[in-house]
């Protein structure tokens, strides 16, 4: 059907440590649990209520797999953009069985750690083959931790850019 689309987007918590698997040609493919969760108040009893969804991610994008497999850890909060894809397969007993999972692979794939629990410190790159994923750590991509031509707040040194005097330290005060 033409004008279609299957798109999903989450932001949830990671609740188990990822699984790398490799194919037989040696390709990663990442699979995680992640966790989204709503909450509002009770109208007769005043009570908060939670309700958590389980939301299977798999990554086959070769770029994010590496980023899945060096950084994302049991409780990283991460922002997902991928398609959903339904698998049917038979259990033991020869029933037929039906799995839904958020599937990151070609261009159309984002995976970005919110959290900063990454060893680099936070910064925002471009790596692997998604728009975007922020791992942590500096990968050359685009994001903050690239040295825009700006002086260096820690070393005093200066690269000859054209960044003028953009300070790594902005703080613009924008709530996300």
């Amino acid at each position: 059907m033409a004008g279609s689309v299957n798109k999903v987007i989450l932001i949830g918590n990671v609740g188990a440590d990822p699984e790398i698997r490799r194919t037989q040609d040696g390709r990663p493919i990442a699979n995680l649990r992640i966790a989204t969760s709503e909450t509002w108040r009770d109208r007769n009893s005043g009570e908060r209520r939670e309700k958590t969804e389980w939301h299977t991610v798999v990554v086959f994008n070769e770029g994010l797999c590496k980023v899945v497999e060096q950084y994302v850890k049991k409780g990283a909060k991460l922002y997902i953009e991928g398609a959903l894809q339904t698998r049917k397969w038979q259990d033991q007993n020869g029933q037929d069985r039906y799995s839904t999972e958020v599937v990151l692979q070609g261009f159309n794939s984002t995976l970005t750690m919110l959290d900063g629990r990454g060893e680099g410190g936070g910064a925002s790159s471009g790596f692997g083959g998604g728009r975007g994923s922020n791992a942590g750590g500096d990968f050359g991509g685009g994001g903050y931790g690239d040295d825009y031509g700006a002086p260096s707040q820690s070393s005093g040194r200066s690269s000859g850019g054209s960044g003028g005097n953009f300070s790594r330290d902005l703080d613009d005060d924008i709530p996300f």
